[in-house]
């Protein structure tokens, strides 16, 4: 008898959910285009990181139970974010009464490209994605979950970004000058220091810009939002576009 699917709860970010549905659209097609169980548990709201990011991460003990209430009794939890799983992971004040669903939650939340190479062991996506791409690697993802090596260490370097989008036929990976710097969002940053903000995100603009990049691609749509509306003022013709949606376009 064939083993039944790992049943997964699609979690997905406030600003994908606001402004940039079909992220959330194309991350649920694609996993189960790779053979998961998916749903969506309606009752999710914000995970709490804007208010933790703020120095009150004790006033998210609101939102943190509500998340343990909401995903425990799932096989895993998926999200195309790499910052909101971190501040689920790591983040979360301790809840009284639910430290065992918390811990056991702890272990079963992933990043989407994460899951993909680390649990469900895909070792390449069969597609074509004729275009030149940028990867913007966002600091929550690159560096607190560990979804790519960092320049500022003496490692092997790796990407499971990377390992998913170089076989796409057709994809030529646009290698930057600075490959992991900050895109200057940095969630109330962005709004405390705002020309630093603009002036950081330009400057990652310009990298893609001079290599040719054709599409920036990313794992939060955050960054990837930050990045766009300056390249929309300043009239670059980059165009923009999640990982995810990248994945499922290529396997279509």
């Amino acid at each position: 008898m064939k083993p039944e699917s790992p049943h997964i709860a699609l979690f997905i970010p406030c600003y994908v959910d606001q402004f940039y549905p079909e992220v959330g659209v194309s991350t649920l097609e694609l996993l189960e285009k790779l053979g998961c169980k998916v749903s969506y548990p309606q009752g999710q709201t914000c995970c709490g990181q804007p208010m933790a990011n703020a120095g009150f991460e004790r006033n998210t003990v609101g939102t943190t139970r509500h998340f343990i209430e909401t995903f425990k009794d799932y096989d895993y939890v998926v999200a195309p974010s790499g910052s909101c799983v971190l501040h689920v992971k790591e983040h979360t004040p301790s809840i009284p009464g639910l430290e065992k669903e918390q811990a056991e939650l702890h272990h079963k939340v992933y990043e989407l490209t994460e899951f993909i190479t680390d649990v469900l062991k895909v070792e390449r996506i069969d597609g074509s994605y004729p275009h030149r791409v940028g990867y913007h690697a966002s600091c929550h993802g690159q560096r607190g979950l560990r979804l790519a090596s960092s320049s500022e260490l003496n490692e092997e370097p790796f990407s499971k970004a990377k390992k998913l989008l170089e076989n796409l036929a057709g994809l030529e990976w646009v290698q930057l000058s600075r490959t992991d710097e900050c895109c200057g969002f940095g969630g109330t940053f962005a709004v405390t220091e705002e020309a630093l903000s603009i002036q950081m995100g330009k400057d990652r603009l310009e990298d893609h810009m001079v290599h040719g990049a054709e599409i920036l691609t990313g794992g939060d749509m955050s960054c990837i939002m930050h990045l766009q509306g300056i390249a929309s003022r300043n009239k670059q013709t980059l165009q923009f576009k999640h990982i995810a949606e990248i994945l499922n376009e290529a396997i279509s």
